[in-house]
């Protein structure tokens, strides 16, 4: 069984390869705002290795872009093969990625990706990779709106690793909490896709390649076009 998995979710773009449950191929970049010329080019080096079985694309949150593109290149290889499409939520995967990368630890983690401003899309997952709090987006400052004592509370209770380009914007505000630990070298990727892909496709949890959608959380709200030298009437 080969499995071409696709992470976009995120400013990171990856391309894996499994065979039998084992990750044969892999590429990925970091160069910001390269998905759409990126990843074309990582999907067709990857298919010269081995025709997919099955492909799996990150649903989200994370990116409108980056989903966007991740999820309409995993429909087209699916349409045209004519193979299923599964998904995998993006927060679950980073964690359980962790899990696999760290086999010794125990404690909770919160996978926490970058929402803008003091925003995040979080989730926190054990050790047995069950959810103990889904996706939320949660902002993280003095306002009444912040979520500062619930991720406080489950800090009480033991040891959170949080992992994320947005973990860094609780640092200085969770940081201080004897329980947290934050994990700067990880690095989200689409191997992280693997072993929920696998148990979707053993459960025949397969997508509507016509109908899917990725998950993006909150609406996207495009920014007024101004260009610059024409009078307000003239845009």
């Amino acid at each position: 069984m080969n499995l071409l998995l696709i992470e976009t979710a995120t400013s990171v773009c990856s391309v894996a390869l499994a065979q039998d449950g084992r990750i044969v191929a892999s590429r990925t970049s970091h160069e910001p705002n390269a998905h759409s010329t990126q990843l074309p080019l990582f999907v067709k080096e990857l298919m010269a290795v081995a025709r997919p079985d099955a492909v799996c694309v990150s649903a989200g949150p994370g990116s409108y872009t980056g989903l966007r593109i991740g999820v309409s290149t995993a429909k087209g290889i699916c349409y045209a093969l004519n193979i299923p499409l599964l998904s995998v939520p993006t927060l679950l995967s980073m964690a359980c990625l962790y899990y696999r990368q760290h086999p010794d630890y125990r404690g909770l983690v919160c996978s926490m990706i970058d929402a803008r401003r003091m925003e995040c899309y979080t989730m926190i997952v054990d050790v047995n990779q069950n959810i103990l709090r889904d996706t939320h987006a949660d902002v993280f400052d003095a306002s009444a709106d912040s979520q500062l004592s619930t991720f406080n509370s489950q800090l009480d209770r033991g040891e959170v690793t949080f992992i994320g380009d947005g973990a860094g914007k609780t640092r200085d505000l969770l940081g201080v909490h004897p329980n947290a630990r934050y994990d700067g070298d990880f690095c989200i990727g689409a191997e992280g896709l693997l072993p929920l892909a696998e148990e979707k496709l053993r459960k025949g949890e397969v997508e509507d390649v016509a109908y899917f959608e990725p998950f993006y959380l909150k609406d996207f709200v495009a920014k007024k076009s101004v260009v610059h030298g024409l009078r307000e009437g003239e845009r």
